[in-house]
């Protein structure tokens, strides 16, 4: 179809935009508004629509008086026309719930995300990035973005690389870290929410979050307290674990001695894992020799906690976790468990009252409490009791585990 040249004139250009504007809405359009036309284009609108005088400068028009007149000279519609003269009409209002399908796609994205759903208190840190909005207002953008910031996370905590060395080695990029940047800047908030911390306000606490997360820290002084462990082989870690273990000892092993020695290959088939060294020291009371094999993260696990239960992990050894129940020990767990693929132990709601019914002494708050995945009834049971069960409270459950495995 031709568009006749009069309706292709200049002075019908107002015409045709504000249709074309209205249509792309997505929306029925039964008559417009035209403001602000001169004496040429009152003319012309009139001499198209028939009338026997000029309309005012701002005039509504019916659309379907002008399909009548359009009709006559084109043999289609207003709409047709229009497209014909200004280009596509599109459809903001779908392109709108598109966008925000998109969006909805994303967000529901990152909150099922494997390293957010092992540790659902960055869940928080998901909805804080929701709340800030698209990067460059672009759902790929966002989403490359979170993809790095998501890769970094899932290789924190770091073994004390620099944060370049780190940075070259996750996403091949030695700058991609950079402080004041908006990756890094995303890792860090999500690092704070795991810690319960406020966000770092500058770059000495940027520093020292990138310092708890392993990254360019102290590899002599950052250590993993093992107990009860007797690798094979005659390299001097394996020496040294086996020594302190005969002795009924506990050896503190430096992230500098797991870096330079080979990964220990213990012949247990089972290695457990407490929070905090109170329990290591009364097991290796009443152990001794016997001691099972023990590793404790000392509350939050540093690097070498973490290097350490992954190389044995990596051996076939099945790793077991315990820690307090409170909102922190909650999140401590998630972590171990979701960096290691450690298995609760004694961890469920129903450890949890027991050690409620067995405390004969005022038991603690248990502060901010996030969801526990391997239980989801764990973080609604001690919403409603409103107390905390400490590891020292059921260190003799757990020291009972522990010597029903030395008599067996």
């Amino acid at each position: 179809m031709t568009v006749p040249e009069r309706l292709r004139g200049a002075d019908l250009r107002p015409l045709w935009t504000e249709l074309h504007r209205r249509f792309s809405a997505g929306i029925p359009v039964s008559r417009i508004t035209l403001k602000g036309l001169d004496d040429t284009q009152r003319a012309a609108l009139a001499d198209l629509l028939g009338l026997d005088r000029y309309p005012p400068s701002t005039v509504t028009v019916a659309v379907a008086r002008l399909d009548a007149a359009v009709r006559e000279l084109a043999d289609s519609d207003s709409r047709t026309v229009t497209e014909m003269i200004c280009g596509p009409i599109g459809d903001r209002a779908r392109d709108r719930k598109e966008r925000e399908r998109e969006r909805d796609a994303l967000w529901a994205w990152l909150e099922t995300h494997p390293v957010v759903s092992g540790e659902p208190v960055l869940l928080g840190w998901a909805a804080d990035v929701r709340r800030r909005g698209l990067v460059a207002g672009s759902v790929p953008s966002t989403r490359r973005v979170l993809e790095q910031a998501l890769a970094v996370l899932a290789a924190l905590p770091a073994d004390g690389k620099p944060l370049a060395a780190f940075a070259t080695d996750v996403l091949s990029d030695s700058h991609a870290l950079d402080d004041g940047g908006r990756l890094s800047g995303l890792v860090l908030r999500a690092q704070a929410f795991l810690l319960d911390a406020a966000p770092p306000k500058d770059a000495q606490e940027r520093r020292a979050l990138w310092e708890s997360s392993g990254v360019e820290c102290d590899a002599l002084s950052t250590t993993v307290l093992a107990a009860g462990l007797r690798p094979a082989g005659n390299d001097a870690l394996a020496r040294t674990l086996r020594m302190w273990s005969d002795a009924g000892h506990a050896c503190a092993v430096t992230l500098q001695q797991l870096r330079d020695q080979p990964s220990p290959l213990v012949p247990d088939s089972d290695v457990w894992v407490t929070e905090n060294p109170t329990v290591l020291a009364l097991a290796l009371q009443r152990f001794g020799q016997r001691c099972p094999p023990l590793v404790c993260s000392s509350g939050w696990p540093n690097s070498a906690v973490i290097r350490l239960l992954r190389a044995l992990g990596r051996t076939g050894t099945t790793l077991h976790y315990h820690g307090d129940f409170d909102g922190e020990g909650l999140r401590i767990a998630a972590y171990v468990m979701a960096k290691t693929n450690a298995r609760p132990w004694r961890m469920s709601a129903s450890d949890y009252l027991a050690g409620l019914e067995d405390a004969t002494w005022d038991r603690p708050g248990p502060g901010r409490i996030t969801e526990a995945p391997w239980d989801c009834e764990l973080a609604r049971t001690m919403r409603e009791h409103d107390a905390a069960v400490l590891e020292e409270m059921v260190v003799e459950d757990l020291l009972v585990d522990l010597g029903g495995l030395g008599q067996s």
